[in-house]
């Protein structure tokens, strides 16, 4: 029984922290190959991942993800994401409660997102409209007044492209791209969580964890997938040769803030 609670409470601390992010839908990137699903959008035609209309200004992406909102669904229609092993599960915190995403759109409507536990319970969406139309605008949502607000654990985005309680005159089409951030980067790459990098990743022997404005001490713990401890340190710089190949957890504890990162070992 001790070793059961032990396991129950070392996932308990872990894996609200484990946030897939950015959403970029890059090829080996994040969102990309996740299961979303649309909703309240008469017949649902399927979010699709495609080539970006517009690569200009703020965002010069390869891929990008297409919304259409018929003129004959209701006006919160959207896509979310599948519980769990999509964006994975994590709590609000000071360095993960700022999300933006970048959206391209012919019509000026709110844009909704929210985040939503195992059980479906959430707390309302936010919503922002967009000031621009036919071209890439950045859009900032604040989270900060949902920290420690039930429900703590999320594991499942919501999107609303176009949230227009006036109703739509026709079919309208919106793009959206790199919520939480663009990756500058393909495949893997490092992880970022807002100021913690974690690098490289892939790594094969030395794996470096820098937190830019932190200068304070670092309590950093590496976890198999099983919730294993494998290696424990207070240095930035941690030694990971002799680890099997393979996909490991990586929490960083510094200051207030907890974060985890995956990273792989070759």
């Amino acid at each position: 029984m001790k070793t059961i609670y032990t396991l129950v409470l070392l996932f308990v601390t872990i894996f609200p922290f484990a946030q897939n992010v950015p959403i970029d839908f890059e090829l080996g990137g994040n969102g990309l190959n996740w299961t979303w699903t649309t909703f309240e959008n008469d017949t649902n035609p399927a979010l699709e991942i495609v080539a970006n209309p517009d690569p200009s200004g703020i965002n010069t992406s390869a891929t990008v993800a297409k919304f259409t909102a018929l003129q004959t669904g209701q006006p919160w229609a959207g896509c979310e994401s599948m519980h769990g092993s999509d964006i994975g599960s994590f709590a609000f915190n000071n360095s993960n409660c700022t999300v933006s995403i970048m959206v391209w759109k012919s019509v000026i409507s709110d844009v909704g997102i929210k985040f939503v536990d195992a059980t479906s319970a959430a707390q309302p969406e936010i919503k922002i409209a967009n000031t621009l139309i036919n071209q890439w605008e950045k859009i900032t949502f604040d989270f900060s007044s949902r920290i420690g607000v039930f429900p703590i654990t999320k594991d499942q985005i919501v999107i609303f492209p176009d949230f227009d309680l006036g109703g739509r005159s026709q079919d309208n089409i919106i793009y959206f791209d790199n919520v939480y951030g663009a990756s500058s980067n393909t495949g893997f790459g490092n992880e970022y969580i807002n100021e913690l990098v974690v690098s490289p990743n892939p790594a094969k022997d030395l794996l470096n964890i820098s937190i830019t404005n932190f200068n304070g001490n670092l309590d950093v713990q590496i976890f198999d997938l099983a919730g294993v401890l494998i290696a424990s340190s207070n240095k930035s710089k941690i030694n990971i040769e002799f680890f099997s190949k393979g996909i490991y957890l990586v929490k960083v504890v510094y200051g207030n803030e907890t974060n985890v990162v995956k990273i792989i070992k070759y």
